[in-house]
């Protein structure tokens, strides 16, 4: 199996989209929440249908960005969400992309990604940030195995993954799961070194 950008346009063409909630999950709702500066640069990398992009729009956030090779997730962001720029919503593969963010919302992208990427991503996500730049969001804590995606990972695993480039300044359970992932994710926020 190939997670290239065929696999998940045809995941989306047949509504394949079993890890889809519908909405922002609780635990990057409440911690975009906290946000006060509405002003920040933001990217969504693999953000798929992307509830968290419409809920900072909502919630008056103008420098957000979603990224995402599949096209149709981004044409269903432009049917949500008619007046969006469409200069927000970009296509293209995560690994190509530049630009500087003050903040990268991870949700269910680095679990699709094939586990031959992760140091990569690990990589490219320094360098994609601004100094003092974070990187938060939430990652499955199970077995890694080659089942998937999505695909594992533990505690131990992402701290050897990320200390290089990151302070890391949490990573713990998620206490605000939604129930099919209760005591599966591990949210976390990282600093840029």
């Amino acid at each position: 199996m190939k997670l290239n950008k065929n696999y998940w346009q045809e995941r989306y063409e047949n509504q394949e989209t079993s890890w889809d909630v519908g909405r922002i999950t609780t635990p990057l709702k409440e911690y975009c929440d906290q946000l006060t500066d509405k002003t920040l640069k933001i990217l969504i990398p693999g953000g798929g249908n992307s509830y968290e992009f419409e809920y900072l729009i909502q919630e008056g956030f103008t420098n957000v960005w979603v990224l995402d090779y599949a096209p149709t997730p981004l044409e269903n962001i432009k049917k949500r969400l008619p007046n969006t720029f469409e200069s927000q919503l970009l296509l293209g593969d995560f690994f190509d992309h530049d630009g500087q963010y003050d903040l990268i919302i991870e949700q269910t992208f680095f679990c699709a990604l094939d586990p031959t990427l992760r140091q990569a991503y690990a990589e490219k996500m320094p360098k994609l940030l601004s100094p003092k730049g974070k990187l938060v969001g939430l990652l499955f804590q199970f077995p890694l195995t080659e089942e998937g995606p999505p695909f594992g990972g533990s505690i131990e695993e992402y701290q050897n993954l990320f200390s290089d480039h990151f302070g890391i300044k949490t990573l713990e359970t998620a206490h605000n799961s939604i129930k099919p992932r209760e005591d599966r994710e591990l949210f976390f926020v990282f600093e840029k070194k």
